[in-house]
């Protein structure tokens, strides 16, 4: 009878120790990562760095990195489904050129050189070179997009032409983690291995190809029909975590697995809607991966050999950026802008960190490698931020205009949160002025009849910040709020002004009260349809047997200005009903 309370007691302190753990983890991310930013090095270092200070060999304050890191698999995992829903077939397409093109290029020509150095000058296994090799040759898409970002470049043609690379390089991830557990397997050659590397990666486009046609999508809309955001929520993690789970099941990886989950959705008009409910349990879990990583760092090691480590970095640096620089002056781009791009993608990133993570737990690589290949690509992401500093400055020179980007698809430029119909009548208007636009709309059956329509719409929330960032309000010219619900015009605008204060945001209101409200929030123009009613009736009645037609647009347009200028200026004024 003794025994259950004694195992129930070991297991509350195991319990209580992994989240005494997790607090020390949160807290020191809480102090580094923002330290990190304000310095400009970046959050992704910061993590780093936060595990190295607490882990075993800083100072101590966590010795249990095994946990951490299984618990951490999980941001990999959702890292690897939101690149999935971003590598859509048709974006990929669009970008062809760049894409498949240079990006793989500069894979492979770099992978090749590093495998070969790796395997006949340091004596690295030629199964774990193959493995070495390629997984440096990849830069860190996290940290490089949020750069592109800070510098207002992601639309630029060096940001552009980074892009394009990075997206080849997360689809190179896929064959990679197929590769791993087969090269654990001595029996097979490493022909073989990569042969059925291929034929599973073909396999699982074909996969995705035929689930997410005639399975998901159905299950997706009458989920979102039923209008529970909460089964929405868990619906989304029920595939990211379920899909991972069956491939570690086939001998697959999870990460594998949620990449798959990913594409499933790229093209669904619900995929705005899923990133939004997984965005927050992402980042969160992508820096504890992070912050594992930095536990798992030596500091004796690197101690005992620092040249050597640094030797190594500075070679890394000089193979990546020798390739690429040649390489983006072949596809058109000027010497400054293809220096700037080689600059800013010489780094390597986190999915090196996972690969060489799956390589180790596989035998396939001894703990000294694996110390000293995790200190170059933390000291690699460490160096970044002035090596981006001067690809920017570079970059800003503009020596030659990017001419082969034409077809990159850019963010249209209006938004329109709701699509009832007003929302529908302002999209036909803006589709005979020829001008592009994205809606997004809460109703699952607004979003299937008018994507059938040929409409560009999609299933989401617009009150929620992840939804807009999703679907480029943040980045648009203008949003449009044709909701006819109040409130939720209200947490819009609201968003929209913490979210994107530069972004124009119309709103629609029903009288002069709400106008001077969504103003007061934010809103750049409030229109009032009480008021917009009352000066189309007064124009018909003025215009009936009016021989000055110009004279009756005068008047109404003055009063129509005298109107909003009073709400815009005077928050006091109590309009009476119908106003």
């Amino acid at each position: 009878m003794l025994t259950y309370p004694a195992v129930g007691n070991r297991r509350s302190v195991m319990a209580t120790n992994l989240f005494l753990d997790i607090v020390i983890l949160l807290a020191a991310a809480v102090v580094a990562v923002p330290l990190f930013r304000i310095l400009g090095i970046g959050a992704v270092p910061g993590f780093l760095v936060a595990g190295v200070v607490v882990g075993p060999t800083g100072l101590g304050l966590i010795d249990n990195v095994t946990a951490i890191n299984q618990l951490s698999e999980l941001g990999v995992v959702l890292l690897l489904f939101i690149i999935g829903i971003e590598l859509k077939p048709s974006r990929l397409w669009l970008m062809r050129r760049q894409v498949f093109g240079l990006g793989t290029l500069q894979v492979f020509i770099s992978g090749v050189l590093i495998t070969a150095a790796a395997h006949f000058m340091f004596g690295v296994a030629f199964r774990t070179a193959v493995i070495v090799g390629p997984a440096l040759a990849l830069s860190s898409t996290a940290f490089v997009l949020q750069l592109l970002s800070e510098q207002k470049m992601l639309n630029s043609g060096y940001g552009k032409s980074s892009v394009a690379v990075l997206l080849l390089q997360d689809l190179a991830v896929v064959p990679l983690l197929a590769l791993v557990p087969m090269l654990a397997m001595p029996q097979m050659t490493i022909g073989a291995d990569i042969a059925l590397a291929v034929g599973e990666a073909l396999a699982i486009l074909l996969l995705v190809v035929l689930g997410g046609r005639y399975l998901l999508q159905p299950v997706l809309y009458r989920v979102a029909r039923a209008g529970s955001r909460e089964v929405f929520t868990a619906l989304a993690v029920l595939l990211v975590l379920g899909t991972a789970l069956l491939t570690e099941h086939i001998g697959l990886s999870m990460a594998m697995g949620a990449f798959i989950a990913g594409l499933l959705i790229a093209d669904s008009p619900y995929r705005h809607q899923v990133v939004a409910e997984i965005q927050p349990f992402r980042g969160l879990f992508l820096g504890l991966f992070f912050t594992s990583m930095g536990m798992y760092l030596n500091i004796g090691g690197f101690l005992e050999q620092p040249f050597v480590i640094l030797g190594l970095l500075v070679a890394l640096f000089a193979v990546k950026i020798a390739v690429l620089f040649p390489l983006a002056m072949l596809f058109g781009l000027g010497m400054r802008t293809a220096l700037a791009v080689a600059l800013l993608l010489a780094q390597s990133g986190e999915f090196g960190l996972v690969l060489f993570g799956y390589t180790q737990q596989s035998a396939l690589m001894s703990a000294e490698l694996f110390q000293q290949l995790l200190a170059v690509i933390v000291l690699s992401m460490l160096a970044t931020p002035p090596l981006a500093g001067l690809a920017f400055r570079l970059a800003m020179a503009k020596e030659h205009p990017v001419d082969d980007l034409r077809d990159v698809p850019s963010r249209a430029p209006i938004v329109l949160a709701g699509f009832g119909r007003v929302g529908r009548r302002i999209g036909e208007i803006l589709a005979k002025a020829d001008v592009p636009y994205v809606a997004v709309d809460s109703s699952a059956e607004v979003v299937r009849r008018e994507r059938e329509k040929g409409h560009r719409i999609f299933f989401g929330d617009a009150r929620q910040p992840e939804v807009l960032r999703a679907v480029g309000a943040t980045e648009s010219d203008i949003v449009i709020v044709t909701l006819d619900d109040f409130e939720a015009t209200e947490e819009i605008v609201v968003a929209l002004e913490h979210t994107a204060p530069a972004v124009t945001t119309f709103a629609r209101a029903h009288d002069a009260e709400q106008c001077r409200i969504l103003r007061e929030l934010g809103a750049s123009l409030a229109v009032s349809e009480n008021l917009e009613a009352s000066l189309e009736l007064a124009r018909a009645v003025l215009t009936r047997d009016s021989d000055d037609p110009e004279k009756t647009e005068t008047l109404l347009r003055r009063f129509r200005n005298e109107y909003y200028a009073d709400v815009a200026s005077d928050p006091d004024r109590l309009p009476g009903n119908g106003n």
